[in-house]
């Protein structure tokens, strides 16, 4: 009997032995392909996203959630950054283009990419045309289909209320200046902060039952299939790449790009909530997305039993949020520019 029970516990320990070793050879394959993992350690998250020349501080954070939630940064006093990057919505809107400024959908047909990771992106924008997650927050508050407020309005309205004027002197000093520059830059410090570690990070950091067997065989597939060659590296995605959509019917609002044909690829976490998918909104299952870019970037047929194995691993990608608390924002007073829905 004692030798029936060796037996069985020497199989029982080879089997979970070659099963570790599967896993630490998908580990060392996905690694060995560019992908890489959030740090678990909160001092090298702060390393990876904080900014030399805008560095991270509590009451910055605090003062850039307020300004993100705040709708009297636009011009009709009614669009708030959270409006189209919505916390609670994987930080997207939920619709197939943008709609800003008199609920007007963007002219391009662009869709509102998530602000979730976004400073681990190597390019901002669609078209990539800056790399700073600062220069991209002064883009939609500016944009005419979006926000749509000029510079000296913005300023106007947070310096008008006495409570914004104290806690930028808090947050910055008496003797501050409260320019455009210095509220983007602000609201671009709190969105560093919004980072969601996954389960995906986890097993690439070796705890190997973080992923079930279906996510590791469809890892394995989305590393086979080639699909790393755009989403990779830390961000899944997150830089320029060649993309021709018009083959596809997918083009819908005149869109290409840049004059080279790139196109800003995103990042592929949380991506089970961030629908509809493509830079235009123009496509809503998750498993038809992954079958058109093995058709348009990958010159390859990927089959629906292996579409549903990648999407399978993809939704592993949905990490865990931080805690955001809505704030209370300032209260206006007489001199605050009214909204203006013209």
């Amino acid at each position: 009997m004692k030798k029936i029970s060796l037996a069985l516990a020497t199989i029982m320990f080879t089997g979970v032995s070659a099963f570790a070793m599967s896993d630490a050879a998908l580990i060392k394959k996905a690694k060995d392909a560019g992908l890489k993992s959030i740090p678990q350690s909160q001092l090298e998250i702060l390393k990876l996203v904080d900014n030399p020349k805008n560095p991270i501080t509590d009451a910055k954070v605090e003062l850039g959630k307020k300004l993100y939630f705040d709708p009297r940064l636009s011009k009709s006093g009614i669009i708030s950054c959270n409006t189209c990057h919505n916390l609670a919505m994987g930080g997207v809107d939920g619709v197939g283009a943008a709609v800003g400024h008199k609920w007007t959908p963007n002219p391009a047909h662009l869709n509102s990419p998530t602000v979730y990771n976004s400073v681990l992106n190597k390019a901002q924008f669609w078209d990539g045309r800056d790399p700073h997650l600062e220069a991209q927050a002064q883009g939609p508050v500016q944009a005419g289909p979006e926000m749509a407020a000029p510079k000296s309005l913005v300023v106007q309205r947070v310096t008008s209320m006495p409570g914004y004027v104290s806690e930028f002197k808090k947050t910055y000093g008496d003797d501050v200046k409260i320019t455009f520059e210095l509220i983007t830059d602000t609201i671009a410090v709190f969105e560093r902060t919004l980072i969601t570690p996954s389960r995906y990070d986890a097993f690439l950091d070796g705890e190997l039952k973080a992923l079930n067997d279906a996510e590791k065989e469809g890892l394995k597939v989305f590393i086979d299939k080639g699909c790393v060659s755009c989403h990779n590296d830390i961000g899944l995605g997150g830089t320029m790449m060649p993309f021709d959509a018009s083959k596809y019917d997918l083009n819908v609002g005149g869109f290409t790009g840049t004059k080279d044909g790139m196109v800003k690829t995103p990042t592929l976490r949380n991506i089970e909530e961030t629908a509809p998918y493509f830079h235009n909104g123009n496509v809503w299952s998750l498993n038809h997305a992954v079958k058109l870019m093995g058709d348009i970037q990958l010159g390859t047929k990927i089959s629906d039993a292996d579409a549903t194995k990648i999407s399978t691993f993809l939704k592993s990608l949905t990490g865990e949020k931080p805690e955001i608390k809505y704030p209370q924002l300032p209260v206006i007073t007489e001199k605050t520019p009214k909204p203006d829905m013209n």
